[in-house]
């Protein structure tokens, strides 16, 4: 019932934009990837930095049944409208520029083991009326994604994607960073960060318990105390960044770890933030199934996946490269103890030469992405 009456009133909204004129130098970006990640928000602080002649409108979050008229009356005016989930336009004359949120490892539409057929068929619908642009950075991209989403090649630019320029260009410097969340000074610190996937998916209750009782890893022999003090002995830091609906569920957020935090939305808000803007200034990265380790390879820095529910995910919605073991290019760990055996050595040469490898193939275009993209949308008019 609740998804009808948005879809009724996602419609009645779109009638009244319909009739704004459109206006050639007015974009609004849709964001719906938050702060983590979202191309849609960086893109949005360049073109306010770069572009004044364009006026630009931050909506977020995005899709919401609490925008006000005014908010329908820009999108209907906008020339350019941008997205990063679900493509979305009003009329004819309006281009739509398709940014997604990541690279895809998990299967998704018509690939994925736990989607409806007939959502799946809609949504390809979706894009092939709506999108104008979908920006890219490799030949795998825009294969993996038509393989989900039934894209055509033409629609395809490799421009890169906003959120890599972030990258390379911390916002603050690694001190700042470590003073900001652990209220620490040190020379030595190594700073990891911790950004599994949406384990809601795998429908086991078990799991979300764990999590909401401080088990961020959901690991069968979790204690955050020895794990606490394994990173300490080690001057090593960890970020743990949860997917929003668990955060709402992690009873420990404001935890009293000294080595480690819990990075919160209202932290990337308050500042004006987005999680990739502080990325650089890590040393390496934990997750599981999540497309980020994609993103983290620019940085050639470590990566360790934890694989304690690999097999479970692979049923549940699976994956769309494999064996797992050959396209991840890190060290895999099933237990708190073989983590903190790995954290005494987070990388080798082998290790290295894998993440170069994947690399050069998920990455074709590097840097200036938001010029590039920036070019290639307004020459379309």
């Amino acid at each position: 019932m609740k998804s009808l009456l948005f879809r009724i009133y996602l419609a009645l909204m779109k009638f009244y934009a319909y009739f704004n004129p459109i206006q050639p130098n007015e974009i609004v970006i849709l964001n719906g990837a938050g702060r983590s990640g979202s191309n849609g928000y960086l893109f949005y602080k360049y073109l306010q930095t770069n572009h004044p002649e364009y006026n630009v409108t931050l909506i977020e979050p995005w899709p919401s049944s609490h925008l006000g008229r005014m908010t329908w009356k820009k999108i209907g005016q906008a020339r350019y409208i941008v997205t990063t989930h679900q493509p979305f336009k009003v009329k004819k004359g309006q281009l739509n520029i398709q940014l997604w949120h990541g690279i895809p490892l998990k299967r998704m539409g018509i690939m994925a083991n736990n989607t409806n057929f007939r959502d799946n068929k809609r949504n390809e619908k979706l894009w092939h009326k709506d999108t104008d642009l979908v920006a890219s950075n490799s030949d795998l991209y825009e294969t993996l994604m038509s393989s989900c989403i039934a894209v055509e090649a033409k629609k395809y630019h490799k421009t890169g994607f906003p959120r890599f320029d972030a990258l390379a260009n911390p916002i603050i410097s690694k001190e700042q960073l470590l003073k900001d969340l652990f209220d620490q000074e040190d020379k030595d610190a190594q700073i990891g960060i911790y950004m599994p996937t949406f384990r809601y998916e795998l429908e086991d209750q078990s799991i979300m318990d764990q999590i909401a009782k401080g088990n961020f890893f959901a690991f069968s022999d979790f204690d955050g105390e020895q794990l606490n003090a394994a990173l300490k002995e080690k001057h090593q830091y960890l970020i743990v960044k949860l997917h929003p609906y668990e955060m709402r569920l992690f009873a420990k957020l404001n935890s009293s770890y000294s080595n480690i935090a819990f990075l919160n939305n209202d932290y990337l808000f308050d500042n004006n933030y987005d999680l990739y803007e502080l990325l650089g200034d890590t040393d390496f990265l934990m997750t599981d199934f999540s497309s980020i380790y994609f993103d983290y390879l620019l940085l050639n820095k470590p990566i360790i996946f934890i694989t304690n529910y690999l097999e479970q995910y692979e049923k549940t919605r699976g994956l769309l490269l494999s064996p797992y073991e050959e396209v991840t290019p890190g060290f895999k760990v099933n237990t708190q103890e073989e983590l903190i055996k790995r954290l005494s050595e987070l990388d080798s040469r082998e290790q290295k030469n894998m993440r170069l490898y994947w690399r050069d193939l998920t990455h074709e275009v590097r840097g200036n992405n938001c010029e590039r993209l920036f070019d290639e949308m307004t020459k379309m008019y």
